[in-house]
């Protein structure tokens, strides 16, 4: 959990230094924030709506993997696109890719370390 959160703080770190830069001095990458924020409720929504089959693979799952694929796409297209219009610089260009690598490895880590269906339970924190 902590090593969790360090690099999402890391990442979060690294996000801010890509916009309040002086040379880069643009806020625009700061939208990247809606992608992370939005990234795990297809999961949500599919971990909620499951059918009790224990399949290993189900329709409704494999639409939220679609849905959460597009969503971290869309991240990482983000930047390269406000950089190709000249909104950004590509050195914050540069930085804001690789805090979405960061800040999406963090989720993935998240999501495999809770959650697993065992007998975790948050009351016991």
């Amino acid at each position: 959990l902590v090593g969790l959160s360090f690099s999402g703080a890391i990442g979060l770190t690294f996000l801010m230094l890509g916009c309040a830069l002086e040379h880069y001095g643009a806020y625009w990458p700061l939208f990247v924030l809606i992608f992370y924020l939005i990234s795990p409720i297809p999961h949500f929504i599919a971990k909620r709506v499951r059918d009790d089959t224990d399949a290993a693979s189900s329709a409704c799952r494999e639409l939220a993997y679609f849905f959460t694929t597009g969503i971290v796409v869309s991240a990482f297209g983000f930047p390269i696109i406000l950089a190709r219009v000249e909104a950004i610089k590509w050195g914050a260009c540069g930085l804001v890719l690789a805090v979405n690598a960061v800040i999406f490895l963090t989720i993935l880590g998240f999501f495999l370390v809770f959650g697993r269906g065992d007998d975790f339970s948050w009351e016991q924190w």
